[in-house]
């Protein structure tokens, strides 16, 4: 007979299922509201709420990037996201040459929809990893260096949320048609 589930798994489980949507909200918070913020070596001791709020929800997205990755990489879930992991390459293949035959590729997997989300998921957890040790080098020669990384991961994120909104879009055509 097996244990109950104490109140923090239970928690934990109802974290992991609003992940998702805490990152949406959070993500657009931040890309928004991104341009309205002027950091740059480091925090003005004078920061703005903008600025402000910026680096601590940023730093809260950070965990839940990596929080994500790793509730989707666990119990072989990685497989599904990083076939390349271990040398898998016949479902994307397989997708790309559909492709090119005007076929969908099919969601789930370890397809083309699989790998974008996978490469995704390692960008959004490269924004919030520069974005933490930009925040940590705060004054030192090397804050503008990490600054710059952390914008061109963002950009790439953006660029990945469009892209992944169309294929969601796509993946809907699809099951609707079926």
């Amino acid at each position: 007979m097996s244990k109950p589930a104490s109140a923090i798994t239970k928690l934990f489980a109802k974290l992991n299922e609003l992940q998702h949507l805490f990152i949406i909200i959070l993500s657009a918070y931040l890309i928004i509201t991104s341009g309205w913020i002027l950091i740059g070596r480091s925090l003005r001791a004078s920061a703005s709420f903008w600025d402000l709020a910026h680096v601590y929800l940023g730093l809260i997205t950070a965990i839940f990037s990596f929080t994500f990755l790793l509730s989707n990489s666990l119990k072989g879930k990685w497989r599904q996201y990083f076939p390349w992991l271990k040398g898998d390459f016949s479902q994307l293949k397989k997708d790309i040459s559909g492709l090119f035959k005007g076929k969908l590729p099919i969601a789930g997997g370890s397809g083309l929809f699989s790998w974008i989300e996978g490469l995704g998921m390692l960008v959004f957890v490269g924004v919030g990893f520069t974005g933490v040790i930009w925040y940590f080098l705060q004054g030192t020669p090397d804050a503008l260096l990490w600054r710059g990384y952390h914008i061109m991961l963002a950009k790439s994120f953006i660029g990945f949320i469009v892209l992944h909104i169309v294929l969601a879009g796509l993946h809907l055509l699809d099951f609707i048609r079926d």
